[in-house]
């Protein structure tokens, strides 16, 4: 007879531990950096925090999230409160976009054209930027060194 399983801990409580709202984008892609550079200048109250697809912070939300949190870098993930695990939702591709944009109250014209498309339509322009983000933008071979600031919003 084998020791007693132990229990696993349920991955919906590991998001008690983050902030509020994280947005989860391509470590090493140049446009998803200069990206969450941009929303940082215009979240000057620190609502949202940013962390790489490839990292630690995804990990444990890919978990509590393992049927729709990709696993691909291909795909930016917002996770913020709302009724689902850990009581927390997360948006995806283009959903995520607009919703990041309202979070940090940007509107443009761009912006309203893309809410009025069906979902699908605008999920597959995504998909076709992001299919071609490395092409157009490039690689980051190495990271800037964020500001105090800036680090305070990064996780790992």
């Amino acid at each position: 007879m084998g020791n007693p399983a132990t229990p696993q801990p349920d991955p919906a409580a590991a998001l008690s531990g983050l902030p509020a709202r994280i947005v989860f984008f391509d470590g090493v892609c140049a446009f998803c950096d200069r990206s969450v550079l941009w929303l940082i200048e215009r979240d000057p109250e620190a609502r949202i925090h940013f962390a790489p697809l490839q990292g630690q912070t995804a990990e444990i939300v890919r978990r509590a999230f393992a049927k729709r949190f990709p696993s691909d870098i291909d795909t930016i993930v917002y996770l913020r409160p709302g009724n689902g695990p850990g009581g927390r939702e997360i948006s995806l591709r283009s959903e995520a976009a607009l919703e990041i944009c309202d979070e940090v109250e940007i509107s443009s014209k761009w912006l309203a054209l893309l809410r009025w498309l069906p979902r699908s339509l605008a999920d597959l322009g995504y998909r076709l930027f992001a299919r071609n983000r490395y092409r157009m933008f490039g690689k980051l071979d190495t990271c800037d060194i964020p500001t105090p600031d800036e680090r305070a919003r990064l996780l790992p």
